[in-house]
């Protein structure tokens, strides 16, 4: 009997292959390995989180109702199933932590344009926007309610200097390649086309990589 049994005798309504279960733990470590690697923050998977959310829930009320049980297999299935809870909440909070660190160092930046507030979820829209506030409130109190008002903005563009600190769009990250084809890299001397294959894992700039990492040729690693 292999731990996919042992969920399944233990909860009916679990199957991996059928069920969306695989899918979505899939689906979630794959976003949180390419939001930990890339150094600008990635759009919101809109919908993998409500799954992911009810599975918790519909896991946390499969442990309680089990606990308490004196029964060896039901115990050891009961372990089984608190660490896969804990697998999926591991993910969620480094998930979350990740991209909460990308918006407290940049808020301006993703507040900036619709485009950019597009990749945050509702409650890190909320966040970065009372974020920013208390931020440039205390900035006022403490030392720019003193300046001038032209000069108390912090989204200033004058002389064509832009005052919002955006993320590193040229750092290296490591991409795996899903298909085969041609890969475009800029240097700093020149740039360079690479034939890859599937499977491939090269080292790009993220401006250079993000493009094939939208477009589902090649994920994050």
């Amino acid at each position: 009997m292999n731990i996919d049994d042992i969920l399944r005798e233990v909860d009916p309504s679990f199957d991996p292959i059928a069920g969306q279960e695989t899918h979505d733990l899939q689906a979630l470590t794959r976003a949180w390995v390419a939001e930990r690697s890339a150094p600008e923050l990635l759009a919101w998977p809109t919908g993998l989180f409500e799954r992911v959310n009810q599975r918790i829930t519909r896991q946390i009320e499969k442990v309680e109702d089990l606990t308490g049980d004196m029964d060896p297999k039901t115990n050891f299935a009961l372990i089984v199933i608190q660490t896969e809870l804990e697998r999926y909440k591991f993910l969620v909070r480094s998930y979350l932590r990740s991209r909460i660190a990308k918006i407290d160092k940049h808020t301006l930046h993703y507040l900036s344009s619709p485009e950019l507030r597009d990749r945050l979820s509702e409650t890190e829209l909320a966040y970065a926007t009372r974020h920013q506030a208390l931020l440039h409130n205390h900035y006022l109190s403490s030392f720019l309610g003193s300046f001038p008002p032209t000069l108390q903005n912090l989204n200033d563009t004058a002389g064509n200097i832009s005052m919002i600190d955006g993320p590193d769009v040229d750092g290296a990250v490591f991409v795996r390649l899903l298909r085969d084809g041609a890969v475009r890299g800029h240097g700093i001397d020149i740039d360079e086309i690479v034939r890859g294959r599937d499977g491939d894992v090269l080292v790009l700039r993220w401006s250079d990589g993000k493009p094939l990492v939208e477009a589902g040729d090649a994920e994050l690693v």
